[in-house]
Parts: C-alpha cells; structure tokens; sequence
C-alpha cells in the first residue's frame, strides 16, 4: 500500500467508502470504514492526495484529514458525477471522486476553518432572519390593506 496516490472518499452518515488508487490510476484498494475508524485508517495510510466531495461535513473532515498530514482536495458534486460509472452508489462514487482528482482541470474548493464557517452560519441565520421579518411585513402589510 505504499503507492497510493489518491484516496477519493464518499463521505455518509455512518459508513464512507474509500477508493485508493496509485499514480497510474490503477486501483489499490476499495473498502468500506465506520465513522469511528475513519481516522485510524487515514492515519495507517502513506502521505497521499485525498479527495472528498464537497458536501455537508466535508470541510469538518477535510480539516481532520490535513491534520493526519495528508494533502485534501474538495471537489465540488457536479465536477464528480460525470466519472461515476453505472449506477450510483457510494463505492462507485468513491471511485469517481478519486478519478476527478485526477484530472488537473477538475475545480476544487478550499477547505473552511472554522471561524469561517461561523461567520458564513451567521450570515446565513441573519439573512433568513432579514427575510422572515419582510415576509411578515408585508403579509401584515396585505391583510391590513384588505380590511380598510
């Protein structure tokens, strides 16, 4: 296992799917892992790129991952879902998310720390709370108008 090269990992709610594969797209190794032994195994692993779609809790793993010492990439989905083969499901989306990686033209995302995503989920909690008191507003706005 010293010639992995990319690691594209599905993440899910319990179980993700790691694809590893070697500087010659070749696989190496396609396996399921817990949640609690994700870490474990990204550890046991050589210094490589691993690639994670950019979805909900990407950028908490991906700041997991880069501490573990590895080099992260976030692909964002609609960059992956043209190399996912067949029918979806998680190993083959783990296998498409390593096979976008590949591709120096595929766009990424940089990874958040979290002072970002604190300030972004303030922004979004005030800009729906901005929203919500226009929306009513004008509602109280429209039934007073109707009654004279």
């Amino acid at each position: 296992m010293n010639n992995i090269s990319i690691v594209g990992i599905d993440l899910a709610k319990h179980v993700f799917h790691l694809h590893g594969v070697d500087h010659k797209g070749r696989e190496v190794f396609s396996k399921k892992v817990s949640r609690l032994a994700l870490r474990t195994t990204l550890a046991q692993l050589p210094r490589c790129v691993v690639a994670l779609e950019a979805c909900g809790g990407a950028h908490y793993w991906a700041r997991e991952v880069r501490a573990l010492g590895h080099e992260v990439q976030l692909i964002p989905p609609q960059y992956v879902k043209p190399f996912v083969l067949g029918h979806k499901n998680d190993a083959r989306d783990a296998r498409g998310i390593a096979e976008a990686a590949a591709r120096e033209a595929t766009p990424r995302v940089a990874p958040k720390t979290q002072p970002q995503q604190a300030l972004q989920a303030m922004h979004r909690v005030r800009s729906r709370a901005i929203a919500n008191r226009t929306a009513l507003g004008n509602e109280l706005h429209g039934l007073l108008a109707e009654m004279g």
